[in-house]
């Protein structure tokens, strides 16, 4: 055994338990990357959705105008765009079959805060994963060092006299899964938690313009039935 050993020539040596651990630990950590890297995208095109939509929103156009565009689209909206569609159809629908304005705003408040959480549950999707890959990969790569060194003090009982020489190659392997627990806990638990201030972010952002966009419904609602 020499001291410059690669991860590789660890792996290949280590016991057959401590390679499938490795194994389990690489794929872990290679799927949470992807996920890290998918969820990212989807957040970023998320918030931009977001501030485009609200921005024309907010220039003074008129809501059926806009409510008629988004109609056009609407098996491809999300965020808050897919709010504002099902707030004023409800709204809509509601209006033209009550007369009364707080049945009419109930309604459609209720219509809205289904759609926010539906589209906070579609943020959140694979948060849950990275979060459990963050919590349990450091223990599966405990598991295979405590194996790989129960192995090689096993393997040393068998000699009469034992050297560092020979317990030092056996215990590195072993450390080896711990090590690749961490590369697989650490970017998985920052990710988490970044990316759930994100969603999070998002989540304020949508209950804010349903709030607002409640109180410009609710003044038409009463407006309408003043008339």
């Amino acid at each position: 055994m020499t001291g410059e050993l690669s991860i590789l020539d660890l792996f290949l040596q280590a016991s057959l338990l401590v390679k499938i651990v490795m194994l389990i630990l690489l794929g872990l950590s290679v799927t949470s990357w992807a996920m890290i890297f998918k969820r990212s995208k989807i957040l970023a095109v998320a918030r931009i959705d977001a501030e485009r939509f609200e921005d024309k929103f907010w220039s003074g156009m008129d809501l059926s105008q806009l409510f008629n565009e988004v109609k056009v689209r609407k098996d491809r909206i999300s965020g808050t765009e897919k709010i504002f569609y099902s707030g004023f159809n409800e709204f809509a629908r509601l209006s033209r079959v009550s007369s009364s304005s707080e049945a009419v705003m109930d309604g459609t408040s209720r219509a809205m805060r289904v759609t926010v959480s539906r589209e906070v549950d579609g943020l959140e999707t694979n948060l849950p994963f990275l979060a459990t890959v963050g919590s349990i990969t450091p223990y599966i790569g405990l598991f295979g060092t405590v194996w790989g060194i129960m192995h090689a003090f096993i393997a040393l009982g068998a000699v009469k006299q034992a050297t560092l020489a020979m317990v030092a190659p056996g215990i590195a392997e072993a450390l080896v899964a711990t090590a690749m627990g961490l590369f697989a806990a650490i970017p998985a638990v920052i990710a988490y938690n970044r990316l759930s201030v994100k969603v999070g972010k998002l989540e304020h952002n949508y209950a804010a313009f349903m709030d607002e966009f409640s109180s410009i419904l609710h003044r038409q609602a009463m407006a309408s039935q003043e008339k």
